[in-house]
């Protein structure tokens, strides 16, 4: 196959457009729950950003930021490499119910790993479980490409 006859299925493509979109705004909410607390608990990490609250610190190590800020983190390092090889992987031509059910599937764990995470802490296994899904989805789907571009 050449770069001239690649294909993406218009149902699968649309599937991931949403899902993709959706957790492009799931990182923003991300960036705006660490914003939440430094406000909430005027910590900053700079003195020039602390002196326009008073009574604000510079501090580095606030466990409801840092938890936050690590989910944050984590989306960047698992939610940008999952756009790419999708986007790959859909020139694949997948069965549009696998494609489908990957997409979603990632995209729900990675919000459950974001709730149970730095909104609502829940013991692990949960957040694990949630990583583990969704690392599984992308490492398949780059796989998938790997072989049927060799």
């Amino acid at each position: 196959m050449t770069a001239n006859n690649l294909r993406v299925n218009e149902e699968n493509f649309n599937i991931f457009a949403w899902w993709a979109s959706i957790l492009v705004l799931k990182i923003f909410f991300t960036v705006a729950l660490v914003g939440f607390w430094r406000h909430y608990k005027k910590i900053f990490l700079s003195p020039e950003d602390a002196m326009f609250i008073k009574g604000s610190k510079v501090l580095y190590d606030d466990p409801d930021v840092e938890r936050c800020r690590r989910a944050h983190l984590n989306d960047l390092e698992n939610i940008l490499p999952w756009v790419i090889s999708t986007a790959l992987w859909l020139t694949t031509s997948p069965d549009p119910t696998t494609a489908a059910f990957l997409i979603k599937t990632f995209a729900i764990s990675r919000i459950i790993h974001t709730i149970v995470y730095a909104v609502i802490v829940v013991r692990q296994p949960a957040r694990f479980l949630a990583f583990i899904i969704g690392l599984s989805i992308t490492v398949y789907q780059t796989l998938a490409t790997v072989y049927y571009y060799s």
